[in-house]
């Protein structure tokens, strides 16, 4: 049995029992990256990455999303010539159960009185 080809356009993602608590919180102590994450929360499906407009520069921000990608907060998968970005919640609800809630609510609460 041969495996599948792996196109050099598929990107590496953790398995879910790599996905570490370390590496989430990590991931989500950056504002660019908790932002990033926020906008994602609030859709059903997935945003390109030119969707985002982030206050950095280009390189920093395929940085931010390499960072959420290999934490295992977000999907990343080439649509087309669109790399395109899913919130990872099913797995991050199983392990950490109420955890991303909470964070993004603290991070709502902060976006409201301004901070």
């Amino acid at each position: 049995m041969t495996s599948p080809a792996v196109s050099s356009r598929d990107l590496p993602h953790p398995a879910c029992d790599e996905i570490r608590l370390e590496g989430v919180l990590h991931a989500l102590s950056d504002p660019m990256r908790l932002r990033i994450v926020r906008e994602l929360a609030g859709v059903a499906g997935e945003l390109s990455c030119s969707h985002f407009d982030l206050p950095v520069t280009k390189s920093t921000t395929t940085h931010h999303f390499r960072v959420l990608r290999e934490s295992g907060v977000i999907r990343q998968v080439y649509r087309g010539t669109a790399k395109m970005n899913g919130l990872r919640r099913g797995d991050l609800d199983e392990l950490f159960p109420g955890l991303l809630d909470a964070i993004l609510d603290a991070a709502a609460r902060r976006a409201v009185r301004g901070g």
